[in-house]
C-alpha cells in the first residue's frame, strides 16, 4: 500500500494535519490516501462540538475513547483527516467543520467542490 503523490487541494505540498492525535489514513500525520482508503479520509478538518455531535448521531463515534485500538477519542479543536463523503455531508447539514486547505489532500475534490472547501476554510494551521 503505498500513498499517492502528497498534493494538496491548491496544488501544493500536502502540510501536515495532526500529529496529537496522529491521524491519517496511514497514520503518518498527514491526509495521504491510495486505492485501499475506501473511505478517502482526505480532508483536514478541526474537530467541532456540533461536528462530533453530528458524526455520532450518523454513525460514527468519533469522541469516544476506544482503548482496544489505541483511541483517545477527539475533542473541539483536534484537526483529523475526515473521510471527504462524510465532510461533504456535514457541510450539506449545516454543520461542516473548518478545513485547512494546505494539508487536505488533492483527492478530496472527487468528492468535495473546492468551493465548498473553502468556504469552511480557516485562517491558519491546524
Amino acid at each position: 500500500m503505498e500513498p499517492e503523490e502528497s498534493i494538496n487541494v491548491e496544488g501544493g505540498t500536502l502540510a501536515l494535519c495532526g500529529s496529537d492525535p496522529v491521524t491519517g489514513f496511514f497514520r503518518d500525520g498527514h491526509c495521504n490516501t491510495c486505492a485501499a482508503d475506501q473511505g478517502s479520509h482526505t480532508v483536514c478538518a478541526v474537530m467541532t462540538a456540533e461536528f462530533l455531535a453530528f458524526s455520532k448521531y450518523v454513525g460514527n463515534d468519533l469522541s469516544t475513547p476506544n482503548p482496544a485500538y489505541g483511541f483517545a477519542g477527539l475533542k473541539p479543536g483536534d484537526p483529523w483527516c475526515l473521510c471527504a463523503g462524510r465532510f461533504m455531508q456535514a457541510a450539506e447539514e449545516g454543520c461542516a467543520p473548518q478545513v485547512h486547505l494546505a494539508a487536505t489532500h488533492i483527492r478530496a475534490l472527487e468528492i468535495v467542490p473546492l468551493e465548498v472547501l473553502r468556504t469552511h476554510a480557516t485562517g491558519s494551521g491546524a
